[in-house]
Order: C-alpha cells, then structure tokens, then sequence
C-alpha cells in the first residue's frame, strides 16, 4: 500500500495543512473545492493530502470550511490554528 500522507506545508505562506483521517466521513467536498491538494484514497476512501501546493491558500481554506466534522486543520507558519475555529 502506498504511503497515506495526511500533512503538508503550502511553500508560498508556509502553512501547514494536516488531515485528521480519524474524523473524516468521505463527504469529499475538500475534493470538489481544492482537488490538487485533496484526494480520496482508494483503500478507506478517507481524505489524504496530495500536494497543498496545486491550490491557492484562500481556495485550500475554503476546502477546509466545507468540511462537515472539520477533519482539516490548518496552521499558519506562527503555529497559530486558522480552521477550525477554537
């Protein structure tokens, strides 16, 4: 099986995108909004990351909000959460 990445860094801001496969339910708007950056795997059908650098921030953020159980955490390079909210 091919490793399931579920981190990556967007290198223009430097933000750090992770999935939590854990609480993700394959709803896969992530998909449909940010397609470069998210697929769908083909074992568990969970999200995983696979390049956060094929989608914009804004677009990659907007991915993130669609989520319906926020199974993608985004981080800016402070450390600081920008989604999901606290």
């Amino acid at each position: 099986m091919a490793e399931v990445k579920t981190e990556g860094k967007h290198d223009q801001s430097g933000t750090i995108v992770k999935v939590d496969r854990n609480t993700c339910i394959s709803s896969a708007s992530c998909v449909s909004i940010a397609p470069g950056t998210f697929a769908l795997d083909d074992t568990e059908g969970k999200v995983v990351i696979v390049d956060p650098n094929k989608d914009n921030l804004p677009q990659i953020l907007d991915a993130a909000k669609s989520c319906p159980v926020n199974a993608i955490i985004i981080v800016d390079k402070d450390g600081n959460k920008l989604w999901p909210p606290a």
